[in-house]
Parts: structure tokens; sequence; C-alpha cells
């Protein structure tokens, strides 16, 4: 698991507030800084690497537990 600097919980969060939440936390951290996003919507997946594309931050690491999708993106 990669070291995060700050969490986002958008359980239960359907698209887009988990982008939308992950935006503004993201505004918040320092470039090169890893935000930790737990979301139980699966169009998050395509929704978080077409974020992380368009906004140049890098999507490190995604996954899926038990119904959880889990995110690391570092800020560009």
């Amino acid at each position: 698991m990669a070291k995060y600097d700050q969490e986002l919980d958008a359980t239960g969060l359907n698209c887009p507030l988990p982008i939308l939440r992950a935006k503004k936390a993201l505004a918040s951290l320092g470039s090169g800084q890893v935000l930790r996003v737990v979301a139980t919507d699966p169009g998050s997946v395509k929704d978080f690497d077409a974020f992380a594309k368009q906004t140049g931050n890098e999507l490190l690491e995604s996954g899926e537990e038990g119904g959880k999708f889990t995110f690391f993106i570092k800020k560009a």
C-alpha cells in the first residue's frame, strides 16, 4: 500500500461527488503529496483515471476490495 498525506472518504457518494471532493482535497495539498480516496461508486474507477489524465495529477495506484475502491493520486 502506498504512503499518503491525506485521506478522503467518498463512500456512499455517486458521480460526480467523489471527483469534486478529490479536486477540493488536492487543492489543499502541495506538489508531490498523495491523496488516498476511498469510494463505493463503481463508476469512480474510470472517473478517476480520466480525472488524473485531464488534471495532470498522477494516479499512482487503484484497487477494489469488498466493494470499496481505493485510489492514490499524486498531486502534480
